[in-house]
């Protein structure tokens, strides 16, 4: 299970986080149907714990294998995001942070950060990397997973050379869009 193996849905009294939950397992593309928007109350912050803020979350094709096969009814959808402290009882988590995390599509999260970056679960972002011109969200795309995926998938697994032609069947998508302009980087056609 992805982010309850490192976070809870506890929190800080009076704030209340919305979630959207799996109503219904998909048939064909997702609907509005499909997902429940739901409203908790959460409880105060323990030692420990940071309350996270979402800022930025994901919309992925894998989403969709995952919530029909994985996902119960009544359970968060999965999806990772960019978060920002907003309170904390942690000393390593001031108010400001910016994490990635797997909390899923949800307003606000609770949990007692791990000790060691997570890759894909959780982790700290480097605020130097953005700025007015680079968006915090792109630690979601190019800067995060598929911008992973395309970089060391294409570079190491067809180890391309310049000249050659290079036929990507998914260049719509994140990784396969980014497939393509590093490609043409490296002198492809």
């Amino acid at each position: 299970k992805l982010s309850s193996t490192i976070c809870s849905t506890a929190s800080m009294s009076g704030v209340k986080a919305r979630k959207y939950v799996v109503r219904s397992k998909f048939h064909g593309a997702p609907k509005k149907e499909d997902f429940e928007i739901v409203e908790e109350e959460l409880p105060p912050l323990q030692d420990g714990e940071v309350l996270f803020e979402a800022e930025w979350w994901t919309v992925d094709p894998y989403m969709r294998y995952f919530a029909s096969t994985w996902l119960k009814l009544g359970d968060t959808m999965i999806g990772e995001q960019v978060a920002r402290v907003i309170q904390s009882k942690n000393k390593d988590y001031e108010v400001g942070t910016l994490v990635i995390a797997m909390f899923g599509w949800r307003t606000h999260t609770v949990c007692v950060p791990p000790k060691e970056p997570k890759v894909l679960e959780f982790s700290k972002l480097d605020r130097s990397i953005f700025s007015d011109d680079i968006s915090v969200s792109t630690a979601l795309g190019i800067l995060g997973m598929p911008g992973a995926t395309a970089y060391f998938g294409f570079q190491r697994l067809c180890q391309p050379k310049e000249g050659e032609t290079l036929v990507v069947t998914g260049a719509a998508g994140a990784v396969g869009s980014a497939v393509g302009q590093i490609a043409k980087l490296r002198g492809c056609r």
